[in-house]
């Protein structure tokens, strides 16, 4: 089967978990048999067309600039549009496949020229992600997610809240939607990087217990009731340090929080860092907190479960489902700082506790998280798209 998928991000350009999501599904799909082709945005420094593990990457750009963001978007979903258009002379497409909002657009456009199915991966949705708080531009991505939605021959989200998000806001019939979960690739080599340098360079001292919180620094990450747990936590536990990885608008506002609450001496905010600090992050943490209060998945806490971190969530969403309570981590109450001091309380204060949860949600990432799993079922959901037509 030849595969055109496209997605707005891909790497080395990595924002979410989107980019890591395509990488792990192209290459599954091509160890199955398939034939993809990834159609992604140009990035600084990174060819034009490559195969990278025998997958087939092509990065276009948007004809022209523009300062506006769903301007931008458009563009360059028309230079995706035209340049498959092209590909199309050589390559003979089986089906279409888009992932999230960013590439509705050029996905409808090319399904219908190439006259080939599509099929659409919801990683969120404009209603989550704003957590109701709707604008213009809210408005008008909604439109661009439903018009996918009733264009789509299937729809795949990562876990059963999203389905049920996706059907009842868009009263999607759900015969029309699959459940496939992420993944995580545990045969990947992972960087080897010198640990005391990084606490070094984050100026996190060799006494101090991290506490981790990685992802978008935006409302929907709930990182703002972490700060506000912080105090509490670190009344029992003294030695520890939080530090936030990432990135966003809301970033000025988490500073000033944590020093209105008089622990910004025991916070680091890191911004982005390379994957080779990230990973060891996640191996050194004392303890990963997602403190989401949406997330439809939680690529995040696959990404910990795999780096030996013990695992505290949000009892929502996707996360809920990922993680099992008191087996492969710990479930607060969304929204809760005391809920969230709880858990992290439980797991600084029980070696025992902390090391079996590891031990167990990585045996997890062996039978239930695995991308041969995904691609084999994925590759099911394009055959249902063949059929339905």
């Amino acid at each position: 089967m030849i595969v055109c998928m496209l997605t707005w991000e891909y790497p080395p350009r990595i924002v979410g978990g989107i980019s890591r999501h395509c990488f792990g599904l192209a290459r599954a799909l091509s160890k199955r048999g398939c034939e993809v082709h990834v159609v992604t945005l140009g990035f600084p420094d990174a060819p034009s067309s490559e195969r990278v593990e025998n997958v087939n990457v092509h990065r276009v750009l948007p004809e022209v600039g523009t300062t506006g963001f769903l301007s931008w978007v458009l563009l360059f979903n028309n230079s995706m549009s035209s340049y498959v258009t092209k590909l199309r002379k050589q390559i003979g497409f089986d089906v279409v496949h888009s992932h999230d909002w960013l590439t509705i657009p050029s996905g409808l456009a090319v399904s219908a020229i190439l006259e080939r199915p599509l099929v659409i991966t919801f990683h969120s949705t404009e209603s989550g992600r704003s957590l109701g708080s709707f604008t213009a531009e809210s408005f008008t991505i909604e439109g661009i997610e439903s018009s996918g939605i009733e264009g789509a021959s299937r729809l795949v989200v990562a876990s059963r809240s999203m389905m049920e998000e996706v059907c009842g806001r868009f009263k999607t019939p759900q015969e029309k939607v699959r459940v496939i979960p992420n993944a995580f690739d545990l045969q990947a080599p992972r960087p080897s990087v010198d640990v005391t340098k990084i606490r070094e360079q984050l100026g996190i001292s060799p006494s101090d217990r991290v506490v981790l919180c990685v992802g978008r620094l935006t409302p929907q990450k709930g990182v703002e009731f972490l700060i506000q747990a912080a105090p509490e936590i670190l009344k029992q536990h003294p030695d520890a340090r939080f530090v936030i990885v990432g990135d966003g608008w809301a970033r000025a506002s988490l500073q000033g929080t944590a020093k209105s609450l008089g622990v910004d001496n025991r916070t680091v905010f890191t911004g982005f860092v390379p994957e080779d600090v990230l990973s060891s992050l996640f191996s050194m943490c004392a303890a990963l907190v997602v403190p989401s209060v949406y997330e439809p998945f939680g690529i995040v806490a696959l990404e910990g479960m795999a780096g030996g971190s013990p695992l505290i969530v949000s009892q929502t969403g996707g996360l809920a489902e990922v993680v099992e309570h008191e087996k492969t981590g710990l479930w607060v109450y969304p929204r809760n700082p005391k809920s969230i001091a709880w858990g992290v309380d439980r797991i600084l204060s029980n070696p025992e506790l902390s090391k079996q949860l590891v031990e167990n949600a990585r045996a997890a990432l062996t039978t239930r998280f695995t991308w041969d799993a995904v691609a084999v079922n994925t590759i099911g959901v394009y055959e249902e798209a063949r059929k339905a037509g």
